[in-house]
């Protein structure tokens, strides 16, 4: 079934703008066909091959990388082993995301559960604002510790 760009545009969520974009960047894994009036037509691997792509993208895979996985691609059998440490790459790049987003998130979690106890507790004007410093006042110096006198005391 062929495609409009209007068509393409509202089943893949990107914008008119962004599909030529990526027809001028050689990023459709075939070539964009068009029509003797000069429409361009697509069909539906073009929308499946846009779904991989968009996902590429927005994990971070640069549009260089991307060129260079369709022309491996389009190239056809011998070099599945370049494709897959291409993909390999990136698929550490993606994880190590993950894990950055990973942390990112507990110091969220932690943030929302201070916050959230305070309220409970109503102490909210306890929690930490940089412009309302409190002022600061001599702490005394820490005791030391010392050590047990004998050794009877300190196995007990």
């Amino acid at each position: 079934m062929d495609l409009s760009i209007g068509e393409v545009a509202q089943r893949s969520g990107l914008s008119v703008h962004a599909l030529r974009f990526y027809e001028r960047e050689g990023l459709f894994a075939n070539p964009v066909r068009r029509l003797s009036n000069g429409r361009r037509v697509y069909h539906e691997e073009d929308l499946e091959w846009l779904a991989i792509c968009t996902r590429l993208r927005s994990s971070g895979m640069s549009l260089a990388e991307i060129r260079q996985y369709i022309e491996l691609a389009r190239q056809g059998p011998g070099n599945e082993r370049e494709r897959l440490a291409l993909l390999r790459r990136h698929q550490d790049h993606v994880e190590a995301q993950v894990r950055e987003l990973q942390g990112t998130l507990e110091v969220m979690r932690d943030k929302v559960r201070i916050y959230e106890a305070h309220l409970a507790r109503g102490e909210a004007d306890r929690l930490w604002n940089p412009s309302h410093r409190a002022p600061t006042v001599p702490q005394p110096c820490p005791v030391p510790v010392t050590a047990p006198a004998s050794d009877a005391e300190a196995a007990s």
